[in-house]
């Protein structure tokens, strides 16, 4: 018993590599025979494993220890712990089980099975599982937790709080059940509720830094910023060093001021350098700031990310985080250690992760992967719904007899963004004898020249900086509106959630999210002959067909005063360039391969990155190896650091290369504008088919390949047409004023009529 006592000294001591390092040899010198006390020393062992993060190694060794003590209940309970970690949800339940079977006793293997449960979103197991605990251990306030989480799975939210009040009241220092309760009410909206409790848990327990933390994110739900902020810098007065403090100040001012924000997490993780959780929440930061040099924030976030992969297995939402920065570095290598397709999309569904599903578009590769990304839609809006019922509004009706339609659009990007790009004709072309438009903005940056002249132009522009959900959706409800437009979708600042709410009596999705939203709620999404599915499985929504073109050019983002230089690259430097400006969230090892396989096609040809993140030494790096590896050389690929300005970065480029599955947009039109043609892989879904129809809207549509070969010969086919190029460079921007993609009048037009005639048939 000596060495396991020596072994839990240096543990505590924090050197735990040290203690199982000698535990192991310990255990091997006493062969297949071990003596009694080799038992707890294998126990120990598997434990410290696991606490390491070697969940792997810990099973490994179970597996012989459980083979030498076959009726241990603790060793199958870490055999779960391991399995579960691993992934291996039916063995982990398996080791749970039997584990209590021998053991009566064995509550731990119990209460892992029945989380395990309530994390697989087995609700009625984990119901049965959670009573089964309550009935073997009456005292164990985990099990009311339990309960309660499973019967939120089911929107049960009254019988979910009467187990956690259940749970608080049976063990009234149990901090976690304290927050299970206070969640319960923010998660659906019952802000008031959710402050009482919190108080009423910070009093019980007034020195419980979380709870502190959870009265900080209560704030921040119900849209009380400011008195969150000053709760938090009055704490760091008294204790500067609390790095939690410094981490929720960073969580609550980072939206509004991003640079004082990262000041902050830095703060953090200097006092907390082993927290995978600062390190992610900071690297998200850092990834989404502006100020400075941007492309040193991106590099930075990168190498916050993968401080925080030596820190242990990340929970799903921070591998969501970790996900999107690595795809941004080119990090495949890594991405693909982080889960599945599948199994990654429906845990952010069920964790309400919307934001994640939208990256996920550009994983996909086959048609089970575009059913089965619609179904984690699907999945994710029907949680939305179920918590709009347990707090909900009535949906208006449509009001008869009005002269006027009364048309809602709501976007926090109606400023200077893309989304004003596009959405813009309809405020430059308003038909006042038919319409009243109504804006809504939960943007929280202060107004710019654009959101001041939208606001000018329509009846009401309702701008919040701060707003809970629930509430955004009865303002709008209360302007009694025949339809409303949402324009973005869960990007920054937007909130989709709204929708779910019914705030209008028609609703409608268009311009920020290239899929179906989720929400059943939502009657129409805007389409054109070409965005619109072949197969009407591939929405959930009612397409809301335009006669031509789903976006068209606006004013705004799309300058005259842009310059194109007369000659093109090719006749200038004496060799053909491709090129992208896509988000590298789009790009994936195929997109890469293909792109290779034109260069490789196409000799002394290169390849230009116009992207912030080209100014990154890991986005170089690895977008050069991806090259390299197909056999094209180094330096033909070249980088443009730039984000804004980026417009004269085309005069370098002959040809425009689109990412697939998730086609270009925005990026497809402003080539189109600077002349430069773009080669597109139309797929079947929604999202595969965005530049398909920009370019068939600017007479461009024989650039629309539907194989990766004729991707390939297109590109190639172009590179040696140098005077269709030529052509293009002086004559694009004539030629898509004269198509619907250049026509932002006739847009309107058609919008509003089709609007109208929605409208009328509804009534």
């Amino acid at each position: 018993m000596a060495v396991i006592q020596d072994c839990l000294a240096l543990e505590t001591k924090g050197q735990r590599d040290e203690a199982v390092k000698k535990l192991s040899r310990w255990l091997d010198s006493k062969g297949k025979k071990p003596p009694k006390e080799a038992r707890l020393a294998s126990f120990h062992y598997a434990r410290m494993l696991l606490q390491l993060g070697r969940p792997a190694d810990a099973a490994a060794y179970l597996t012989k220890a459980v083979a030498l003590h076959k009726k241990d209940a603790e060793l199958l309970n870490l055999s779960g712990i391991a399995a579960k970690r691993l992934g291996k949800w039916a063995d982990a339940l398996s080791f749970f089980d039997t584990a209590f079977n021998i053991d009566k006793t064995a509550i731990a293997a119990l209460a892992n099975k029945t989380l395990l449960l309530v994390e697989l979103r087995r609700s009625d197991e984990a119901i049965q599982s959670g009573l089964a605990l309550k009935k073997a251990d009456p005292e164990n306030s985990s099990a009311d937790r339990f309960i309660g989480n499973a019967l939120l799975q089911k929107g049960q939210l009254q019988d979910a709080i009467r187990h956690f009040d259940a749970a608080v009241t049976l063990q009234p220092k149990d901090v976690v059940a304290w927050i299970d309760r206070i969640k319960a009410d923010t998660d659906f909206e019952r802000h008031e509720d959710a402050i009482k409790t919190v108080e009423a848990a910070v009093k019980e327990l007034p020195q419980e830094h979380r709870l502190i933390e959870a009265r900080i994110m209560v704030y921040r739900r119900a849209g009380r910023f400011k008195e969150a902020e000053d709760y938090l810098l009055r704490h760091l007065e008294e204790k500067p060093d609390d790095d939690w403090a410094h981490f929720q100040l960073a969580e609550t001012v980072a939206r509004f001021d991003r640079e004082r924000g990262n000041k902050h997490y830095l703060r953090a993780v200097e006092i907390k350098p082993d927290s995978a959780i600062y390190w992610m929440n900071y690297a998200n930061s850092l990834d989404r700031s502006r100020y400075g040099v941007e492309a040193d924030h991106i590099q930075a976030g990168y190498d916050a990310v993968m401080k925080a992969l030596t820190l242990g297995p990340l929970p799903s939402r921070f591998v969501r985080m970790a996900r999107n920065i690595l795809v941004r570095m080119g990090r495949f290598d890594i991405v693909q250690t982080l889960g599945s397709f599948r199994d990654l999309g429906r845990t952010w569904a069920n964790e309400s992760l919307h934001d994640a599903l939208h990256y996920h578009l550009a994983r996909v590769e086959t048609d089970e992967d575009r059913y089965e990304i619609l179904e984690q839609h699907r999945i994710w809006g029907r949680i939305e719904l179920a918590k709009t019922k347990l707090n909900p509004l009535p949906k208006p009706a449509l009001v008869k007899g009005r002269d006027k339609i009364r048309l809602g659009i709501m976007s926090s990007d109606l400023r200077h963004h893309p989304v004003s790009y596009f959405a813009m004709p309809l405020f430059d072309f308003i038909d006042r004898n038919k319409f009243e438009v109504y804006c809504y903005s939960w943007c929280r940056h202060d107004p710019d020249p654009i959101q001041r002249y939208i606001a000018s132009r329509v009846d009401q522009f309702r701008w919040h900086k701060a707003i809970a959900d629930r509430d955004a959706a009865e303002l709008i409800a209360k302007d009694q509106l025949d339809m409303l437009f949402e324009l973005g979708s869960s990007t920054d600042m937007n909130k989709l959630e709204v929708m779910a709410w019914n705030p209008a009596p028609l609703t409608a999705s268009w311009l920020g999210y290239p899929h179906s939203a989720g929400l059943e709620s939502i009657d129409y999404i805007l389409v054109d002959p070409f965005i619109n599915p072949p197969d009407p499985a591939l929405l959930i929504e009612h397409p809301f067909e335009m006669p031509k073109t789903w976006v068209a050019m606006g004013r705004l983002g799309f300058n005259e005063a842009e310059e194109i230089l007369p000659v093109i690259p090719s006749a200038r430097k004496g060799y053909i360039t491709f090129g992208t400006a896509n988000n590298p969230y789009k790009y994936s090892p195929k997109v890469l391969s293909t792109w290779a396989r034109v260069l490789k096609e196409v000799p002394d040809s290169k390849f230009l990155f116009v992207r912030p993140e080209s100014g990154a030494p890991a986005f170089r790096e690895f977008m050069t190896k991806a090259f390299v590896d197909e056999g094209v050389a180094a330096e033909r690929i070249v980088f443009e650091s730039v984000r804004g300005k980026h417009m004269r970065c085309y005069n370098d480029m002959d040809i425009s290369l689109d990412t697939f599955p998730q086609t270009g947009g925005t990026t497809t039109c402003e080539s189109i504008f600077m002349g430069v043609p773009v080669i597109t892989l139309v797929g079947t879904a929604f999202f595969e088919r965005l530049s398909y129809s920009n370019l068939s809207n600017a007479g461009l549509g024989d650039l629309a390949a539907f194989t990766f070969d004729d991707y390939v010969k297109k590109a190639v086919d172009l590179a040696l047409d140098t005077k269709r190029r030529t052509y293009l460079r002086s004559a694009l921007r004539r030629q898509i004023k004269e198509r619907p993609l250049g026509q932002p009048e006739l847009f309107a037009k058609d919008f509003y009529d089709l609007v109208a005639k929605t409208v009328k048939e509804a009534r």
